[in-house]
This record gives C-alpha cells, structure tokens and sequence, in this order.
C-alpha cells in the first residue's frame, strides 16, 4: 500500500508534463505583437559631423565624436565630441529623430555656446 501511495503522486506530475502547451492562434499572437516602428541607425562619428558642419557652419570642424543612447527607452542620443585641432570630447549636443532621420536638438543653442565657449 505504500508503493501505491508513493507512486500516486509521480503518476500525476508525468501526466501534467506529457501534455502539450495549447499554441496560440496566428490571430492572437499578431493581436498581441507590437507593430514594428523601423529604427534609425546608430549615428557615428561622420553622421554627427555632417550634422553639425549643416547646422553650425561657421564653427571648426568635428575632430572626434562619441554618441550613446540618452537613457534606456530613450529616443534621442547624446554625443560627446571634439573640434579642430581638439582630440578630446569637450562639447555635448543631442540628435533627436525627425522626419525618420537624426536631427542636431536645439541646433541654434548648440552653435551659439559653442562659439561663445571657444571664442576665447
């Protein structure tokens, strides 16, 4: 009697496991699926000087250029960058998407502290 008692219970854990998982219908898991938002890529070193040579053309050149998401889930990037003759990452700016293309947030004031900080 206490094989039975003892196997009872191994009967009932081989039972639930042999079952399959019920599988979702396609028209549920396309419900439930997010719409796909097609991304912009990652912008690099060129991308951010072409935008920052467009918006700022009377400052020096983009010499170096770092860019990383501004926070997780965040839409806009955060660049550190260097101009001229300056190999070291002084200056920040933002990239923010805009008509499915990146695009230099707040472009104006980004010209205007850069020329006021190296005009000295």
């Amino acid at each position: 009697m206490k094989k039975i008692a003892f196997l009872l219970p191994l009967f009932a854990l081989a039972a639930c496991s042999s079952e399959p998982a019920a599988e979702p219908s396609p028209a549920a898991t396309a419900a439930a699926a997010p719409a796909a938002t097609p991304s912009l890529p990652a912008p690099d070193q060129a991308l951010f000087s072409e935008l920052f040579a467009k918006a700022c053309p009377k400052a020096e050149k983009v010499n170096t250029a770092v860019c990383k998401r501004a926070g997780f889930g965040s839409s806009e990037v955060s660049c550190e960058y260097g101009l001229g003759e300056d190999k070291y990452l002084r200056d920040k700016a933002t990239l923010a998407p805009a008509d499915g293309a990146w695009a230099l947030k707040d472009a104006a004031a980004v010209c205007e502290a850069h020329l006021d900080h190296h005009a000295g």
